[in-house]
């Protein structure tokens, strides 16, 4: 069981950032469109903080569930999730009905950054809930 859940936690951002591209390759009303096209910017424009956000927690998720999450990690973890979402609008930059601008790709590693702040300091530096929640993740998963 923990075999597979330490192989689960490391496939989960690959799949993850393949839906990340496979939805940035279509147009940005296929999935949502509401009515109120200020409320459908906003929930739109907002994902950007999160989606990326998600990204950097699911890379934690997998090195903790291997027993290798160190500071210096979580530092690549977040420069890598940041970097793929800089990708991501330079790939939108190319698909029809879609646009990359500057302040999508501030919103995307703002996101990073965020969660990296987080965790940072919940995990490493106080050990909050959600950082014990995290230890116990990673002492559970270890492999023997």
């Amino acid at each position: 069981m923990k075999r597979l859940i330490r192989l689960l936690s490391i496939l989960a951002p690959a799949a993850y950032m393949i839906a990340i591209w496979i939805l940035s390759g279509l147009p940005h009303d296929t999935i949502m469109d509401l009515p109120n096209n200020t409320l459908d910017l906003l929930i739109k424009e907002s994902l950007h903080v999160v989606e990326f956000a998600i990204l950097y927690g699911l890379i934690v998720l997998a090195f903790l569930g291997n027993g290798n999450f160190t500071p210096l990690i979580s530092l690549a973890a977040a420069i890598f999730s940041a970097f793929y979402g800089l990708t991501d609008e330079i790939h939108q930059a190319f698909v029809p009905y879609r646009s990359a601008t500057l302040i999508d790709a501030i919103k995307d590693v703002t996101g990073v950054l965020l969660s990296f702040l987080v965790v940072k300091y919940m995990y490493f530096e106080k050990k909050s809930s959600l950082g014990r929640l995290m230890a116990v993740f990673r002492d559970w998963a270890r492999p023997q």
